[in-house]
């Protein structure tokens, strides 16, 4: 028998954005407001539907890039100015997660340094950093009085699968150097891994640990005093993708 598309129902592929930043030493991911139906002036995580000439990531980077002004870099080089990291999350397919029709998600998962502002696009009327403790708290989400309502769609758990996705990759990967601007000094990087995991770190020991693993940081032998106080050593991300020794998570 030939092959007959029409035999088959039609459904739909978008790409969600968890774009995480580290803002105000809280993790934060970017949410919108939704400007059309179905969800109407609920928030949501940015996304859209995938054209018919791109394939995921590129749609991904498309999204990434009209929501952020970020551009995708390349994982296996150094984070670059105005680049964030990009990775495939997860694929979220109930069949009820879309009124609209039958539409499949492909999640991505991006990490980027302190941002700015964002600026809504698409079917977005308004669009904010939220830390991600507010935007995953029981009952949902609202902001300056209006009514708390959970995110749209299944986004709530795209969310959290995003920010565990990256809670256990910055133990055993130089990921959290995403979160850095180029150069950055060790103090930095611990307030990162702090406000991803939720916890505070030992100075001292957390200093000893980053440093003494092989080829996660590179001295750039220059100092800064933006944090105030003695100037403080700055560093690069080193050429490590994987830590050996990890940087175990800290039990709460």
């Amino acid at each position: 028998m030939p092959y007959d598309p029409s035999a088959f129902p039609p459904f739909a592929v978008t790409v969600d954005l968890v774009v995480l930043t580290v803002r105000r030493h809280a993790l934060c991911a970017l949410a919108v407001r939704r400007g059309e139906p179905p969800f109407q002036g609920r928030w949501a995580l940015p996304g859209g539907f995938v054209r018919a000439d791109e394939d995921l990531t590129q749609a991904a980077a498309r999204e990434l890039a009209e929501e952020t002004g970020l551009r995708a870099h390349d994982p296996a080089v150094p984070a670059q100015d105005n680049g964030a990291h990009l990775e495939q999350l997860a694929t979220y397919g109930d069949p009820k997660r879309d009124p609209r029709m039958r539409v499949v998600s492909v999640a991505h998962l991006a990490l980027a340094p302190d941002l700015p502002a964002p600026r809504a696009g698409g079917d977005a009327s308004n669009a904010r950093w939220a830390p991600v403790e507010e935007l995953l708290q029981q009952g949902g989400y609202g902001r300056d009085g209006e009514p708390v309502a959970p995110l749209a769609f299944d986004h709530a758990q795209i969310l959290a699968d995003g920010v565990e996705r990256a809670r256990s990759k910055i133990e055993y990967s130089s990921l959290a150097t995403a979160f850095c601007p180029p150069e950055f000094t060790v103090g930095e990087l611990r307030r990162v891994y702090e406000a991803v995991w939720g916890v505070a770190l030992d100075p001292r020991n957390f200093h000893r640990k980053v440093t003494g693993t092989p080829g996660f940081l590179v001295p750039t032998g220059g100092t800064t005093t933006r944090q105030g106080g003695r100037p403080a050593q700055l560093f690069r991300a080193g050429g490590a993708t994987l830590l050996n020794p990890p940087m175990l998570r800290p039990e709460v």
